[in-house]
């Protein structure tokens, strides 16, 4: 990864009401796949139960809750705990919060990250926001994709609005800012596709308390 934050001129707008913005060269391809390689082996993935409608499900993909201590998680009924930053991963949050503001886009402290892996296409993400009342009343996401390059789809929440979808690709390297009011009118999914090839990605957060 470069020391020096991309310009503004390198994003990608997606959507401006509210913002969606997709930088491709946020990492180079050869430091993507170190850190790849280096999270796919260090880090201390689970396959936890979560209730959807009542029942347990083992969630289809591996991942891994990680931040500060004080940032625990509410999600699908269970409490998630934290577990330390590995290195590589808090120094990307900090160059994360660089690239944003370098591009004078909505920034945060990121204080914790969800990390998930997905070993195929076939591995998925239900619909959902991230709108859980720890994230504060409008959230700000950015997501780091490594691996795989899959497409991850929207939809507007609120059916009298229509209901517009949409796909958002993902490459590898690539950095996705999901900005204030995102999370409030779009849902969004990673449906299962004839992909082959792992995923990892990082949604970095931050919790409020």
């Amino acid at each position: 990864m470069s020391d020096r934050a991309p310009s503004r001129e390198a994003w990608q707008w997606l959507e401006t009401q509210p913002l969606l913005a997709r930088l491709d060269t946020f990492i180079a391809p050869a430091a993507a796949s170190a850190l790849f390689e280096t999270l796919l082996h260090e880090v201390a993935w689970e396959s936890p139960a979560i209730r959807v409608y009542g029942r347990d499900h083992i969630i289809p993909r591996a991942q891994c809750w990680m931040g500060d201590p004080e940032a625990g998680y509410r999600y699908s009924g269970s409490q998630l705990v934290p577990t330390p930053w590995h290195p590589a991963v808090a120094e990307l949050a900090t160059r994360v919060q660089q690239a944003l503001a370098q591009a004078e886009l909505p920034t945060t402290e990121f204080n914790s990250v969800l990390l998930n892996r997905y070993q195929d296409g076939q591995q998925r993400m239900g619909w959902h926001s991230d709108d859980e009342p720890e994230l504060g009343p409008d959230p700000i996401v950015a997501a780091v994709s490594l691996g795989a390059e899959r497409p991850l789809r929207f939809r507007e929440r609120h059916r009298d609005s229509g209901q517009r979808a949409f796909n958002v690709w993902l490459p590898h390297g690539s950095l996705l800012l999901m900005g204030p009011g995102v999370q409030s009118r779009w849902q969004h999914a990673l449906a299962p596709r004839a992909i082959p090839g792992p995923r990892i990605s990082l949604t970095f957060r931050r919790i409020h308390r």
